[in-house]
């Protein structure tokens, strides 16, 4: 399956070392404004080579509008975009091509196609998600005209955990550093477990938090369309992604029920809550409150030291790979997780016009 969504659907297609990355989206409707530059910010915040603690894989990553748009504003039918490859060095995974490396795609990729692009893990790559940023930003405009907002910041790196929740921050503060966190004194340490780690041929993994606000009360389906459900299914189809909570989550369990619920009480906008433990989702549905949300990536599979392993004729072997790699993917992983639930968001806002017509 590489399509996403079902009112507002995006389609991906390329690989990692192919002509290039890109996607058409169906069912965005007619008259939305789109800035080609905004969508191309988002996009910088994902590209490689952005700082001393990403891969130093320099693309430009820039997009090229097929169809869809004219003189700046959706059509209403399919926007098809492409951002072409320019620095793949394929030649770096030549000695991998009947290799199976250890935690990646190349064992089940082979299993399940019969064959696979070994040149930088092909189809099973982190650069897919060039697509789904570029179409994350459209939906995120659409989102914005209703009041939501859709905020991510890296929140744990390893051992290094920053305390506060989204409440004590200034979430502004997120792209004030190299690994987008809003803390500085948390991001400082960050930063330095990130460089001690490549520095010693190693990887590190960690956690992303986001935060939904203005959502209104009723977006969702109660069944299995949950909308924390759709969340969840949206944020484990990220490339290294091993978990998924929102609001009180796996934490929530050490509460009894009388403090764990959320009371309801009067507010000056309608029907509010004293608390928010259920991460502003009730029945699978939106009830007003902020929507919060964390993310688990494990470390990176690429390690540029030796490992054990076998090859596609299941012979031992030992490997060290090449090529440029992330030693942390958290900092370029901020705006995909933005991105997916603005996928999310925007087709729940959509079905929930079509509800209450």
């Amino acid at each position: 399956m590489n399509t996403f969504g079902r009112i507002f659907r995006l389609t991906t297609f390329g690989e990692s070392h192919g002509r290039g990355i890109g996607g058409i989206i169906d069912g965005c409707p007619p008259g939305i404004v789109v800035d080609p530059e905004l969508v191309q910010a988002e996009l910088a915040r994902r590209k490689p080579g952005q700082s001393k603690i990403t891969t130093q894989r320099m693309e430009p990553d820039q997009v090229e509008f097929l169809s869809g748009i004219f003189e700046g504003k959706t059509l209403g039918t399919p926007i098809a975009f492409v951002v072409w490859n320019k620095d793949q060095h394929s030649t770096d995974y030549d000695d991998l091509k009947n290799v199976y490396r250890p935690s990646h795609a190349d064992f089940t990729y082979e299993k399940k196609y019969g064959l696979r692009d070994h040149r930088g893990g092909g189809r099973s790559s982190a650069r897919e998600t060039i697509a789904r940023v570029a179409a994350g930003a459209i939906a995120r405009t659409m989102l914005q005209s209703a009041g939501v907002t859709i905020h991510a910041y890296v929140s744990q790196v390893g051992d290094v955990l920053l305390e506060k929740s989204y409440r004590e921050l200034d979430l502004s503060l997120t792209e004030s550093n190299i690994v987008r966190c809003p803390d500085p004194e948390t991001a400082e340490r960050m930063i330095a477990k990130i460089v001690e780690a490549g520095q010693n041929h190693d990887t590190l993994g960690g956690v992303i938090t986001g935060v939904i606000t203005g959502t209104p009360a009723g977006w969702g389906e109660p069944v299995f369309n949950k909308l924390h459900a759709e969340l969840g299914f949206a944020m484990l189809g990220i490339n290294a992604v091993k978990g998924f909570e929102y609001g009180s989550g796996f934490e929530g369990t050490r509460l009894p029920g009388s403090i764990h619920n959320d009371l309801f009480i009067p507010g000056g906008q309608g029907v509010r809550t004293s608390t928010n433990h259920s991460g502003g989702i009730q029945g699978g549905i939106s009830n007003g409150e902020d929507i919060y949300f964390r993310v688990a990536f494990k470390p990176i599979a690429t390690l540029l030291r030796e490992q054990a392993t076998v090859d596609s004729g299941n012979n031992p072997v030992t490997i060290l790979p090449k090529g440029r790699h992330d030693p942390c993917v958290l900092p370029r992983a901020v705006p995909i997780v933005e991105a997916m639930a603005a996928l999310v968001m925007v087709d729940h806002m959509l079905m929930q016009k079509i509800n209450q017509h």
